[in-house]
């Protein structure tokens, strides 16, 4: 990996981790525990406090696994990251956001000992589980890694067909 573009990976990493814990500290120290604040009709800031992962999973488990767990999904991710040719651009910079995101959702769990929430999409009969930027950024990251790959899957078929297509 070629120094500068480790350095910009690394810049997403950092922007991604302080943003997400500014936002964090903002929300616990400026809101009530769960206190609504409506933005739009399907918005509103939620303040809540998550003792699993994604979706509240694994809450039964012990802090020092879940915190074990994030570090061997970052560890793993940060491998692919290491380890993905550097034109495959995309993918690194979703990496990067799902690495930013677990460490602050990391930092939360070592300090707090749950993760903070705080957005909430919601209708009058409906609402999806309250979620964090950190969890955004670990989504947009993994969604972009998808993205990269069905483009080289298209361009691979495109390829032994024997079309014409940018590689």
């Amino acid at each position: 990996m070629k120094t500068k573009a480790l350095y910009n990976l690394l810049a997403v990493v950092a922007f991604a981790v302080v943003s997400d814990q500014i936002i964090k500290y903002l929300v616990e120290t400026g809101m009530d525990y769960q206190q609504q604040i409506d933005v739009l009709p399907f918005l509103a800031l939620f303040r809540v406090h998550n003792n699993g992962i994604a979706f509240s999973m694994l809450s039964g488990l012990h802090d020092l696994a879940l915190i074990a767990l994030t570090l061997v999904i970052i560890c793993f991710v940060s491998y692919l990251w290491w380890t993905t040719a550097a034109t495959r651009w995309i993918s690194r910079f979703g990496f990067a956001l799902i690495i930013g995101g677990a460490l602050g959702n990391l930092i939360d769990r070592s300090i707090h000992g749950y993760v903070i929430d705080y957005v909430l999409f919601h209708l009058p009969t409906w609402s999806f589980a309250v979620f964090n930027l950190a969890d955004a950024y670990i989504s947009v990251g993994a969604a972009l890694v998808v993205l990269e790959e069905v483009l080289a899957w298209l361009r691979e078929r495109r390829a032994s067909k024997g079309e014409p297509g940018k590689n």
